[in-house]
């Protein structure tokens, strides 16, 4: 699936990562220093669910009771699920799935998508790909909202008066969170590692305390206390699901976030650090519910994850959790930049507008529209939910959603891609399809409650990206209809209009035809420079290109050129940059003696229109709003020339 790109764009982050591409010191840092980092910046989603889940499953929509049995069925529950789900479905198997490095669905879509696009099913699991996407936007709104609300909740365990001051403190955070984003966080950033390892310290020790008090907790790591707990309550517990995987919400974007570290030093993090961090502080907090009287653990349950310290120091582990809280929410707003990033690139959203907040690392970048647009979400979600429990209604399906449609890529994974027998590839899936469709089901019981919120967004980000994608194509097709060939055009314009000193450059969608710019400049001005190049730049399935594999150019003759750029869906495409290595292209590029022309299409209603004419508003509305490609593809902005045409779709 190789994209051309008049409206594509590049790169990963999470705020202080770099990406790491051959020669990088990412690629010359240990496997111990990148385990440190990805501690601080891949982990925060997963690792502040502590905060809220096991509470939640007690207290949510279906409340349990408050006895041995359930509390061991709960925690039971959490330790499988985090061992089935995180441990062994991502960090084991799917991180083996990378593209040249990188992880996520687009990454996962793109390496597939290179062995099966062309059979029946192919364009299914494209699809499939894309709506997984598509429920990461959901996500990442109510990620912040639900982290940091849950975290600032915990003053009302230091003091029930605080109650008022909830939701303006979150808002205040949360506000100042998004603002920070232009100005990037590559001098703060540092910090994350160092203040999340000390997080999940502190929460391991908190647990630890507890389990030595009342070992019988211990008991929750053999399965048959969760499936106790279903002989015991067998629709209360199938229910309970919906709040048990929040315990393992954030494992899509360990995958996602594979490339930033790699997947050694993640596993290296996982398994040795994070998982026994969190597993501890859950299991404390069921033996602290198991140890205290009912009267008691009625009140802790309201905020078991605070109860756990002791009076004095419930105060600093407010503060300590507001801040991995704040952490996290960074990572997830970065993690839509990046992902919104790769859309572009790969061809399913239109041209942004992307600033770069840090010279020396590429990974940090900042897209106004979509932090806007997240700021306005959660500032509603926060005003309209009140609290993090009626939150934790929301969140769930799109997590769940997406690890479900990971899970049926994984099996086209394994017998399109690794070319694994069906019947040895089938069991594997079908026991993992069983956990995650099962959690998925349990979270559609909470659609009314707010479930909503995630699939009204997963659905509009897939009308908008397929839309896109769609529209396109369309328009490449009419367009290709009615080129004309450029060897015959180079043989018909070197009489009929006079040729000019400099270099003109047109930018192409196309490696095959004449640009609409270039006709158009000859019909209306009459002239033409002395070297002609119609340029393309193609984005690859693949995250980076080697700068050997850049360029490529034929000469067509009469001073014509055709040359293509090729980029992978992580590189960020620089034009001026990429001709300097394109030399024998009839010469050097001096930016000073060179024009860029550029075509910007407009559509007009066709009489047999390629698409439902509400969807062609749509894309006529996304191709008007779409950022300039002088800015994408930074080119000298005295240097460009851009002609109209129109196009019927």
């Amino acid at each position: 699936m190789s994209v051309s790109a008049p409206g594509s764009g590049p790169e990963p982050a999470n705020g202080s990562a770099v990406p790491p591409a051959k020669g990088t010191t990412a690629h010359q840092a240990s496997t111990a220093t990148l385990a440190v980092g990805a501690v601080g910046i891949v982990f925060g989603d997963i690792g502040t669910s502590p905060l809220y889940a096991f509470r939640e499953t007690f207290v949510g929509p279906n409340p349990l009771a408050l006895d041995a049995a359930h509390v061991l069925g709960v925690v039971s529950l959490i330790f499988w699920s985090m061992t089935l789900i995180v441990a062994i479905q991502y960090v084991s198997i799917l991180m083996r799935a990378d593209n040249k490095g990188q992880g996520g669905s687009l990454a996962l879509v793109a390496l597939i998508s290179r062995s099966i696009s062309k059979s029946k099913y192919g364009w299914l699991a494209i699809l499939l790909g894309v709506f997984a996407t598509s429920l990461f936007y959901g996500d990442s709104m109510i990620t912040p909202a639900i982290s940091v609300l849950s975290a600032v909740e915990g003053l009302t365990v230091v003091d029930e008066g605080l109650q008022d001051f909830v939701i303006p403190i979150a808002l205040g955070l949360l506000v100042g969170l998004f603002l920070l984003q232009r100005r990037g966080t590559a001098k703060v950033g540092a910090l994350f590692a160092p203040v999340m390892i000390v997080y999940f310290t502190v929460i391991a020790l908190l647990g630890s305390w507890q389990i030595i008090q009342h070992p019988q907790i211990l008991w929750a790591l053999s399965p048959h206390h969760a499936i106790n707990f279903f002989i015991l309550d067998g629709w209360l517990a199938f229910l309970a699901l919906g709040s048990v995987v929040l315990a393992v919400t954030g494992s899509e974007a360990l995958y996602s976030d594979m490339g930033h570290f790699g997947r050694g030093p993640m596993r290296l993090s996982w398994f040795g650090f994070v998982m026994p961090c969190l597993l501890l502080n859950y299991f404390g907090q069921g033996a602290m519910m198991i140890s205290l009287p009912a009267e008691a653990a009625a009140q802790a349950i309201e905020s078991p994850f605070f109860f756990l310290a002791s009076e004095q120091w419930r105060l600093p582990l407010v503060f300590l959790a507001t801040v991995a809280t704040f952490i996290a929410s960074q990572a997830v707003i970065s993690g839509a930049f990046s992902i919104t990033h790769q859309a572009m690139q790969l061809g399913y959203i239109p041209r942004l507008s992307v600033r770069h907040t840090s010279e020396s690392e590429a990974g940090q970048i900042y897209i106004p529209a979509v932090n806007w647009a997240l700021m306005i979400a959660v500032i509603i979600l926060v005003l309209t939910f009140q609290n993090s429990s009626n939150l934790a209604s929301a969140y769930g399906i799109a997590v769940t959603g997406a690890v479900t449609i990971d899970t049926l890529l994984m099996g086209v994974l394994f017998v399109g891609v690794w070319k694994w027998k069906w019947w040895v590839a089938a069991p594997i899936v079908l026991l993992f399809l069983i956990v995650d469709g099962a959690y998925f089901a349990a979270n559609l019981t909470k659609i009314a409650d707010g479930g909503w919120f995630p699939l009204i967004v997963g659905l509009i980000a897939f009308t908008l990206l397929t839309t896109w994608a769609r529209g396109r194509k369309l328009m490449r097709d009419r367009m290709g209809e009615v080129a004309l060939p450029i060897e015959i055009f180079a043989k018909s314009a070197q009489n009929s209009a006079t040729r000019v000193p400099g270099t003109a450059i047109f930018m192409a969608s196309s490696t095959a035809g004449v640009p609409s710019a270039l006709l158009h400049n000859i019909k209306h001005n009459k002239v033409l420079h002395e070297r002609v190049v119609i340029l393309t730049v193609e984005i690859e399935d693949v995250p980076y290109v080697d700068a050997d594999k850049r360029c490529e150019f034929t000469e067509i003759g009469s001073g014509f050129y055709r040359a293509v750029l090729h980029y992978g869906f992580m590189d960020e495409p620089n034009v001026p940059e990429g001709l300097k290595s394109m030399s024998r292209c009839g010469g050097t590029f001096d930016m000073m003696e060179t024009s860029f022309f550029l075509s910007r299409q407009t559509l007009l209603p066709s009489e047999k229109p390629g698409m439902p004419i509400w969807r062609e508003k749509i894309f006529a509305w996304m191709l008007r709003n779409s950022a300039s490609a002088m800015q994408f593809f930074r080119l000298p902005t005295n240097r460009v020339v851009e002609l109209g045409s129109q196009v019927r779709i």
